[in-house]
């Protein structure tokens, strides 16, 4: 015990001249003991459920940047062939322009290659379009899947 607690069990007071308000001297410390325990015990179960969060959201950003890698060297790759493959039908294009002998044939060579410019840039668009979904869903669904599961657990 320490002197302002013999002091303070002596006259009634709490050393500085005010009563005890009731309260038994020996249960003040007990009960500021418990609700320290208490304030200790959830600061550390808070700090686990940090803790594994913090680990969730890692993991979660780590899958995500794995599928990340991977389907943006797919959209890479398929617009290095698109490139290729536009670069390949214009000079057959020219190739075929430059042989042809009348303005009739030019004409029906431009129709033709602006009917087939059409449908493979819509082909090209509609792959690209596939690739960049498919971008967006692989990195967003293991982010999208560890919240739900940090979310879902117990409290």
């Amino acid at each position: 015990m320490t002197e302002s607690e013999v002091k303070a069990g002596l006259n009634g007071t709490n050393g500085f001249g005010m009563p005890l308000l009731g309260f038994p001297k020996i249960a003040l410390p007990g009960m500021f003991g418990e609700f320290s325990e208490q304030g200790v015990a959830r600061a550390r179960e808070g700090c686990e459920k940090i803790k594994t969060a913090s680990e969730e959201m890692t993991e979660a950003l780590r899958e995500a940047y794995s599928s990340n890698a991977r389907s943006t060297t797919d959209y890479g790759l398929k617009v290095i062939e698109i490139s290729n493959a536009n670069t390949a039908s214009a000079i057959d294009f020219f190739t075929h322009l430059l042989g042809s002998k009348s303005v009739s044939d030019v004409i029906t060579l431009s129709a033709a290659r602006a009917r087939k410019g059409l449908d493979d840039a819509s082909a090209q668009n509609r792959e690209l379009w596939q690739l960049a979904h498919k971008l967006a869903m692989e990195t967003g669904d293991p982010v999208r899947k560890r919240v739900a599961k940090a979310l879902q657990q117990p409290n």
